[in-house]
């Protein structure tokens, strides 16, 4: 794989769990942009969003897009529910949206095992009404920077790694 794979998406919808599921079919590399800012800050998201705002962080964000254009390739990048407004998005490679209602990641987040940390890592999705009304506002957007659009709800883990391989042709 040359070209990085982008994996953009709201928050909850799978992109972690979709990037280790494709790593370990295909052997690529992959790397989380938040975990890569939570690397730099050494501080969790939901404390860098309480102690410097999401401003700051949205600016963290678009200075690892601009680390990943520079220094990776062949890379499957899984991103933060925000990550799609960094300015350089198309530079950094092939943009797949994992793409599902709210209603279904909603679902998905509250009947996960680890339920309560699921939610409480996502800072933005605290108020459920908010979170809602934030999908709303993303979801045209996030459809507008695909390249590929994989409808998750409709596919099992392993139908969706082999249709990101096939549509970014690895």
């Amino acid at each position: 794989m040359k070209k990085n794979i982008i994996l953009i998406g709201f928050m909850g919808v799978g992109k972690g769990t979709t990037a280790r599921a494709f790593t370990k079919k295909y052997g690529t590399y992959i790397i989380d942009t938040d975990d890569l800012i939570e690397s730099k800050e050494n501080k969790e998201v939901k404390k860098i969003f309480a102690k410097k705002g999401e401003a700051y962080f949205r600016a963290q964000e678009q200075e690892t897009a601009n680390w990943i254009e520079k220094c990776v390739t062949g890379t499957l990048i899984s991103c933060g529910g925000g990550f799609y407004k960094v300015d350089n998005l198309k530079k950094l490679g092939t943009v797949v949206l994992l793409d599902a209602s709210f209603e279904w990641i909603h679902n998905r987040l509250k009947t996960a095992k680890n339920a309560e940390s699921k939610l409480a890592k996502r800072p933005l999705f605290s108020d459920e009404k908010k979170a809602k009304k934030l999908y709303d506002e993303r979801e045209k957007a996030y459809r507008k920077v695909a390249d590929v659009i994989i409808d998750v709800e409709k596919l099992t883990l392993e139908e969706q790694i082999k249709q990101i391989a096939k549509k970014c042709k690895v």
